[in-house]
């Protein structure tokens, strides 16, 4: 152990990039690309994304994910991209964890525990949204480390410029995953209001770069949209998506509009007979929905937030409870893949028995958060852990993501937590670390 300990950083990053590396070049010619119920949407919109002016862009996604596939073309090419991502992820994760720890070794340990994670791994393979979602998470927050960990003498300017650099983050992180939407000011605010060591010119300038570089992404899509549809927002879907919480108790809505309630609940009613649960009824449902009432794709949407905020504001209890259910899903710890691409089946078993472990040790890391974020509360566990500005916006991060995530949809919400279940490990292990560590110093001080 000591001799891995004394290796140079250099020589924990090359392990890390070569595990990296090795595991994502045996899973692209080993496993095929994976396809799920998504993909055909983006694909779709990846088909129009470059058109001039975009006049077929329907606007039922924000335009990252697809912009990429639409750049990449080829499924196969998007893999490999994808993968490439992933091995930058590691060296990412590498970084923070070098960085908060002061241990190379530990920053090696972050990186490996994410390459290692099947469900993170089986994740690169699938024409969907995650990898570039955590690619670009992790790169924001790998920024913020070197904000926050420059040398005092380090050129202003060089600052400034990692301040403009995250806000253009921020504003593709938005434009890839929505529900990312508060990074890029979280970390804007974090700068202003907690970084110390810098003058206020410094610290300000950084900030604004940072949040209006973000805003002016952000805030040009949403004007776009409006032009189009005279609707605020970053897609057209709120209303589906609010939907997932209200449909639960979708009854109450008044006699005026039965052609919509009624229609719903035969597929609510529908979708509990074939699942068990209600959840993601409306996306059968919208078509009849739409025959019903005569309304149009976009105009059913802006209804159906208008039933469900009343919904919500007559019955709040109801949509705490199915807030508070979404919340808790999110930490399932899910894995997206296709065992019956396992060719030979003795493989196919060791992997299934793998990812039941690996999937049983990231839920079992999503409750040592949970439990540490309670210990947190006491002041003595803060001063024992001693944890730095970094780690409490890596902290934040995961909780606010966790928390907004179930406030506007209820259906898939597990799937939410995939781009930050690295963190929620890198802390976990970065906790142990701490404890195993202070208790090591309070019994020498004793023993002296």
């Amino acid at each position: 152990m000591s001799r891995l300990r004394a290796l140079s950083p250099r020589h924990w990053l090359w392990i890390t990039l070569g595990a990296a590396v090795l595991t994502r070049l045996i899973l692209f010619f080993a496993y095929p690309v994976g396809h799920f119920s998504d993909t055909n949407a983006y694909r779709g919109i990846a088909e129009t994304i470059l058109s001039p002016d975009w006049p077929a862009y329907n606007y039922i996604r924000t335009p990252g994910y697809p912009l990429f596939l639409a750049l990449l073309g080829p499924d196969r090419a998007v893999y490999a991209a994808q993968l490439t991502l992933g091995a930058a992820t590691a060296l990412l994760l590498f970084y923070m964890g070098w960085k908060i720890s002061g241990q190379a070794w530990f920053g090696a340990l972050a990186g490996l525990m994410h390459t290692l994670n099947l469900g993170q791994l089986f994740f690169e393979a699938n024409i969907l949204s995650e990898s570039l979602t955590t690619f670009l998470v992790v790169l924001l927050l790998a920024g913020m480390t070197w904000l926050l960990h420059a040398p005092p003498r380090l050129a202003a300017w060089r600052l400034l410029l990692m301040g403009f650099l995250l806000g253009l983050t921020g504003g593709v992180l938005t434009l890839t995953r929505p529900q990312f939407i508060f990074l890029p000011f979280w970390a804007a605010f974090l700068l202003v209001a907690v970084w110390r060591g810098r003058g206020a010119a410094i610290r300000w300038g950084a900030a604004l770069l940072l949040g209006l570089t973000s805003l002016a992404f952000i805030g040009g899509w949403m004007v776009k949209l409006h032009q189009r549809f005279g609707i605020w927002g970053l897609d057209i879907m709120s209303g589906y998506h609010l939907v997932q919480h209200t449909g639960a108790w979708f009854e109450y809505v008044p006699d005026e509009y039965a052609a919509v309630r009624d229609t719903y609940l035969e597929y609510r009613q529908m979708r509990i007979r074939e699942t068990g649960q209600p959840n993601n009824a409306i996306w059968d449902a919208i078509p009849a929905i739409q025959e019903a009432s005569g309304l149009g794709f976009i105009e059913l949407s802006q209804l159906m937030a208008r039933l469900s905020i009343r919904l919500i504001l007559e019955h709040p209890l109801r949509y705490l409870v199915s807030a508070a259910q979404g919340w808790w899903w999110f930490w399932k710890a899910p894995f997206y893949w296709t065992p019956e691409a396992i060719a030979p089946a003795g493989l196919r078993a060791v992997l299934r028995a793998l990812v039941l472990a690996e999937r049983g040790g990231l839920f079992a890391a999503n409750l040592a958060f949970l439990a540490g974020s309670l210990a947190l509360l006491w002041k003595k566990v803060r001063q024992r852990l001693a944890p730095g500005l970094i780690v409490w916006f890596v902290f934040g991060t995961i909780w606010f993501t966790s928390i907004l995530q179930t406030l506007l949809d209820h259906g898939d919400n597990p799937r939410f937590s995939v781009s930050i279940q690295s963190l929620v490990v890198l802390l976990v292990c970065w906790g142990i670390v701490q404890f195993i560590a202070n208790r090591k110093r309070v019994h020498e001080t004793v023993a002296a």
